[in-house]
């Protein structure tokens, strides 16, 4: 190859390639992602396989949580509520009905780091979660709880739920040890709500959600 040529490598697997990358001039791939990258698709596969239909319904998810780990719903007056509300209710319209925001769902990130430019984007974020939230439920419904699970003194976890859009969400913090801890409390939440054999076929945006979760 010529002076500033780049190369190819493909690591193959037993289905054939698995993964190609490019490396040269502006485009190296260190030796280490590219094997992170190899086993983190090897791992994904493997959890794919693994998936089974078995699912259950928000409601079960909910009553089941408060079975098991005594979860208690968070009051929908608190602000940590009133803040989540508004956010998700945001991201849904983005989503579901965009129409409803106009000039507002396409909002720039500022290039490079200018202080006072990241702080105008964050206020313009603030703005249209505020447009978001006095959109009527009449017009774009949202039926959002948040239950608390308490794992000791000083920390929680938080399940985010949403019935008329089938979302699923959860937030924790902790040293650790407690993460790892509520990681796996999580992952298994996610298990219990699990995926229909439609999902698995379709690979959904529910079964997507889930292989995300377990892989990460």
């Amino acid at each position: 190859m010529g002076k500033g040529a780049g190369s190819v490598s493909i690591i193959g697997g037993a289905d054939g390639p698995t993964s190609i990358f490019i490396a040269g001039k502006g485009g190296k791939v260190k030796l280490t992602t590219r094997i992170k990258n190899y086993f983190q698709r090897i791992k994904r596969n493997r959890i794919k396989r693994r998936i089974t239909a078995n699912p259950h319904t928000l409601d079960e998810v909910v009553q089941w949580l408060k079975r098991e780990y005594g979860a208690e719903e968070v009051s929908q007056q608190s602000h940590n509520y009133l803040e989540q509300r508004n956010s998700l209710k945001a991201s849904l319209i983005m989503r579901q009905r965009p129409d409803l925001l106009g000039e507002w769902v396409d909002l720039k990130p500022p290039e490079g780091e200018d202080v006072e430019a990241l702080k105008a984007f964050c206020e313009q974020i603030q703005e249209r979660e505020k447009i978001a939230a006095k959109i009527a439920d009449d017009i774009f419904p949202i039926d959002f709880h948040i239950y608390e699970i308490k794992w000791s003194e000083k920390d929680r976890m938080r399940i985010g739920v949403e019935t008329v859009w089938q979302v699923l969400d959860g937030s924790f913090s902790g040293d650790k040890k407690t993460r790892k801890q509520l990681e796996k409390l999580f992952k298994e939440i996610y298990l219990y709500y699990g995926v229909t054999a439609e999902d698995i076929k379709n690979e959904t945006e529910r079964y997507k959600s889930l292989l995300t979760i377990l892989c990460s």
